[in-house]
């Protein structure tokens, strides 16, 4: 028995669960989030980038599966870039 999410009984079958490689790849080329961060912890996920003042709040945007794509001082702008890439974004908590 399977109950959904109001409550409400289903004869549908238990979901088969996600192998680990199919749940790495969830979102691919089609979800990202914005993470805020300080200018200190930039060189851990952007090690290009050049040397940042510290004390500066910056904003990654991160592919699904964490890889980044773009580093900038405005949320704003982060949200652009995903949305100009047909990038659905999601919040974490």
């Amino acid at each position: 028995m399977v109950y959904d999410i109001k409550g409400a009984f289903s004869t549908a079958q238990s979901p088969v669960p996600m192998t680990p490689e199919q749940f790495a790849h969830l979102g691919d080329g089609a979800i990202a989030y914005v993470k805020p961060m300080k200018s200190e912890d930039v060189p851990r996920l952007f090690p290009q980038a050049p040397q940042i003042a510290p004390g500066l709040e910056l904003f990654a945007l991160l592919a699904a599966d964490g890889s980044p794509l773009l580093l900038t001082d405005s949320r704003d702008a982060a949200l652009a870039n995903a949305w100009e890439h047909e990038l659905f974004t999601v919040s974490l908590h």
